[in-house]
């Protein structure tokens, strides 16, 4: 590595001087523009790296910022790390990734690792979060601030990023709804799942409102998996057990859109058309949501800006930090947005399937 001895020599100042230039100390205002880029001149010359560890020790700052992934094979996640990464780039920092693979030993063990090398601040995807993660209320002890994609924590101390789930839920039984739909079946998510709860809420909502009856018989709720591929397999499992009940429906509300995937799987199979038997309506709007046949209608999540707005936090809070002020926690949460496809369709058959 280039010294910065070497660059002093080039440059025909002193170390001491190439150091404060190089390095934008204090008193770096006090020295010539015309030093400076003969400095900087020579530095580009040898090809001169400052040493950011040593940087680090002196400021103690380290620009690095801890990702936390649940479980790095769900493709909701990959828009949200895009988004992070962008907006990291932009500030600056550099993100340390990590895959928690739904353990809590792998979450305790990371989350202390990322800690000892004094990351500025903390983001967490919660994806098809299946472990106790309330430990993360202790990093307000740390001074480090903390935001969370997709889950919201009872303590006050963690910011968090979540969408509107409870209208996303009613948007979609609403969509079907105004299609004429009026047997609807319906794959819920995993009881644990922070998201199920409130989804339903939205479709029991509306379906009050709109003196609309669901059958019990057309409610199946996917398993607890730490997995969020098995939705696939579950979705074509569950649809194939609603078609064994011979109950009719023309359309299917699925908890995510890999189940949705499952349950246009299971139509096929079975002789169904979608959309002209049954229609199928998602939730999230992954990358493959647009690629598949049909092509999925689905509530979309708009992840990238989720990741965007998680940067934006934790920016804050680290200012707070630098500045001796209290880190204030925010909660957000974004709108979903309705996207038709050729999922859906208006009601043809009313006897369903």
């Amino acid at each position: 590595m280039v010294t910065i001895r070497e660059v002093a020599k080039e440059s025909g100042f002193s170390s001491t001087t190439v150091s404060i230039v190089l390095n934008n100390a204090p008193l770096a205002r006090y020295i010539p523009d015309v030093t400076k880029k003969r400095i900087e001149r020579a530095a580009k010359k040898l090809g001169y790296r400052p040493n950011l560890f040593a940087r680090t020790l002196r400021n103690r700052r380290t620009n690095t910022v801890g990702v936390m992934v649940f479980d790095m094979t769900d493709p909701f996640c990959i828009p949200i790390l895009r988004g992070i990464e962008s907006a990291l780039y932009k500030a600056s920092f550099l993100p340390i990734l990590t895959d928690v693979h739904n353990e809590r030993s792998r979450f305790e063990r990371y989350l202390e690792m990322l800690l000892d090398r004094r990351v500025e601040a903390l983001i967490v995807i919660a994806n098809w979060l299946f472990v106790d993660i309330e430990v993360l209320g202790d990093l307000e002890k740390s001074n480090v601030p903390a935001a969370m994609i997709g889950h919201e924590l009872n303590t006050g101390s963690v910011s968090s990023v979540i969408v509107d789930n409870e209208l996303g839920g009613q948007s979609a039984i609403q969509y079907l709804h105004s299609l004429g739909h009026r047997r609807i079946a319906f794959i819920r998510g995993p009881k644990c799942i922070t998201d199920t709860a409130p989804r339903w809420k939205g479709v029991r909502t509306f379906a009050k409102t709109h003196d609309l009856k669901i059958d019990p018989e057309l409610v199946l709720d996917l398993p607890e998996s730490s997995d969020p591929l098995s939705s696939f397999d579950a979705g074509v499992q569950l649809t194939e057990e609603l078609l064994r009940r011979k109950q009719p429906f023309t359309a299917l509300m699925a908890f995510d859109d890999v189940s949705a995937f499952g349950a246009i799987r299971a139509l096929h199979q079975a002789g169904i058309k979608v959309p002209e038997q049954c229609s199928v309506i998602g939730f999230d709007d992954i990358a493959q949501s647009r690629l598949v046949t049909p092509a999925l209608s689905t509530l979309r999540q708009p992840m990238a800006e989720m990741g965007t707005l998680a940067v934006t936090i934790v920016n804050e809070g680290i200012d707070a930090v630098q500045e001796k002020r209290k880190i204030v926690a925010s909660h957000r949460k974004l709108t979903p947005e309705l996207v038709v496809r050729d999922s859906t369709s208006a009601l043809l058959q009313p006897t369903g399937v």
